[in-house]
């Protein structure tokens, strides 16, 4: 059963799940969707066209869906989907996308700690977590299982690779590749993300690859085409030695080295 506080504004044309929870003074604009089982706590606000998935929390004063600050926003309905499970701590904000019908997008299983920001047309997977007060500017991607440390910011356009770990007070200025560890505002990096590979499952064998890639690329001093091609040629080619690769080469910022 639902349990909305009488104090709650749920606008006309907003859309409510099964077993949601509304705590005081919170606000449903009249676009939103709110999941089966999400609960927002006092103050939380959701407007514009944002869809917010099953069993979210929604801590106070977080704000979900709230207009893009992009100076090129000319109206529309852009919005926000937010996937199952994701824990929207104190004082986040999500804005939508700049353009019409653009959407910014945040898994399922995520942690956003307080006060983060996610900009508009960011690309979020699951399982992802953004400690507190970092900063996503817009069009930002960041892939999933990865880790981003308190107090970073991240450039716009660029990709925080799946299972990378951002260290606290980094400035990703280029694309950060998956599976390595960054860190400083001078950005470097710092190794490859040994646990959190072993947390996720991935084999011994890949991991032992992707430290014989990480060697090749930040040790040997090589320039990255021969980098690649060395890795292409010595590295056992595991499902995360490919998805390293094709990372690399689709980069269009340039990555950390």
């Amino acid at each position: 059963m639902s349990s909305i506080h009488p104090t709650a504004i749920v606008e006309d044309g907003a859309v409510l799940g099964a077993d949601v929870t509304l705590g005081a003074y919170c606000v449903v604009g009249p676009h939103a969707k709110i999941g089966n089982g999400t609960e927002l706590m006092a103050h939380a606000v959701v407007d514009g066209c944002t869809t917010v998935g099953r069993e979210c929390t929604i801590h106070p004063f977080a704000r979900i869906g709230g207009k893009t600050q992009d100076l090129k926003y000319k109206g529309g309905a852009p919005g926000v989907v937010v996937g199952d499970r994701t824990v929207m701590r104190e004082c986040v904000t999500i804005n939508a996308g700049t353009h019409d019908g653009e959407m910014t997008e945040v898994g399922s299983d995520c942690l956003l700690m307080a006060y983060s920001h996610v900009a508009h047309a960011c690309k979020i997977g699951n399982g992802v977590i953004i400690a507190n007060g970092t900063q996503l500017a817009g069009d930002v991607i960041v892939e999933d299982f990865a880790i981003i440390e308190g107090l970073c910011g991240v450039v716009q356009f660029r990709r925080v690779g799946k299972m990378a770990f951002l260290g606290g007070y980094t400035k990703a200025t280029k694309d950060i590749p998956p599976f390595m560890i960054a860190d400083g505002l001078d950005v470097q990096i710092r190794g490859f993300n040994k646990i959190g590979m072993e947390r996720r499952g991935v084999s011994e064998e890949s991991r032992a690859a992707i430290k014989q890639a990480y060697r090749i690329l930040y040790r040997k001093k090589l320039a990255l085409p021969d980098a690649l091609e060395m890795i292409e040629s010595d590295v056992p080619q595991t499902p995360e030695v490919k998805y390293l690769l094709d990372f690399i080469r689709s980069s269009e910022t340039g990555i950390v080295r």
